[in-house]
């Protein structure tokens, strides 16, 4: 049975007030769509990690891309669920893809030599694909995946504020495979990691100075989206069996987190130093003990949540 698709806007609420108006292709009959199969990655698992922002995601690709038996895709960040469902978008991830496979095709040299030579540049058309394919998604890891490879990964935190119906689409997409999915979500101290998520946005605003400016982003709906742990947390729970989804601490993470989640994989984690970051936030600031009361203020029901939630196995690293 053939699939009704219509073509729909969505307005996406970007940084500074800007909005983008993203139109895009939607099932309309969902159930009926028959999404391609690829055997290639039959009886592999299939990780996605949705966040959290600042939460050590670039170290875990790092370490997984040298772990035996994993796939990883040479875009750190694949961008695909986020730009079908972008409410809490800070970013058009779409015309990102298109920027990104336009730069590469700039490069000197020939272009069709250096697209078989470049990982990164054939996976960025494998992203343009998936604009108006969905089925490429599946492809692009199809791809990557080799006889040895036991696990495949898509490490995007901007994932975590997709919310419901994003997680639904997402898990309707794997069941279109023969994969074992397994979803992790990273949990990091929320007043630690809002203070590093607006260091981090510094680096694309010069002007923003986040020990002076901390308060216009305690109501801007996608920060406050990245926030929030317990809407994430319970989405994927309304969506997903509790046995394919992974809650990890960002605070344990490095010792034995990773490690865990290894095992959990079935995989064998590489010998790793410890001491290494990735893309870890610069020129980190103090945080102002103002900010810090009125982060505490916006944030203390995930405190609450997460001390209801987890108990005594939340990090002493975290506030009480």
């Amino acid at each position: 049975m053939g699939m009704t698709v219509d073509m729909v806007t969505k307005a996406a609420k970007l940084p500074n007030g800007l909005r983008t108006d993203l139109t895009m292709p939607v099932q309309t009959d969902a159930k009926t769509r028959p999404f391609r199969r690829y055997p290639e990655l039959d009886g592999k698992t299939f990780l996605i990690c949705v966040g959290a922002m600042k939460a050590a995601t670039s170290w875990l690709y790092a370490r997984l891309s040298e772990t035996p038996g994993v796939a990883v895709s040479p875009l750190k960040e694949v961008q695909f669920f986020n730009a079908r469902f972008p409410e809490n978008g800070l970013i058009d991830a779409d015309l990102l893809a298109v920027k990104r496979l336009a730069f590469h095709i700039d490069q000197s040299g020939n272009p069709v030599e250096n697209l078989k030579a470049n990982p990164a540049f054939r996976a960025s058309v494998d992203r343009v694909r998936m604009i108006y394919d969905d089925d490429a998604y599946f492809e692009h890891f199809a791809r990557l995946a080799e006889p040895e490879t036991r696990v495949l990964t898509d490490i995007t935190p901007a994932y975590a504020p997709i919310g419901e119906d994003g997680f639904r689409f997402m898990r309707q997409l794997c069941a279109g495979q023969d994969i074992a999915p397994k979803i992790l979500f990273i949990l990091r101290d929320p007043v630690d990691r809002l203070w590093s998520h607006l260091h981090f946005l510094r680096q694309f605003r010069a002007e923003f100075d986040p020990t002076r400016d901390w308060a216009e982003w305690l109501d801007d709906p996608a920060t406050l989206a990245r926030c929030d742990y317990k809407a994430t947390i319970e989405a994927l729970e309304r969506v997903f069996p509790k046995d394919v989804i992974l809650l990890l601490f960002y605070e344990t993470l490095f010792d034995r987190g990773f490690a865990d989640l290894c095992a959990h994989l079935n995989l064998s984690p590489p010998d790793i130093d410890k001491s290494r970051r990735a893309n870890e936030t610069r020129q980190k600031r103090d945080l102002p003990d103002e900010a810090a009361a009125a982060f505490r203020a916006v944030l203390d029901p995930q405190y609450a949540f997460c001390r209801d939630r987890f108990g005594g196995s939340l990090p002493p690293e975290w506030r009480e």
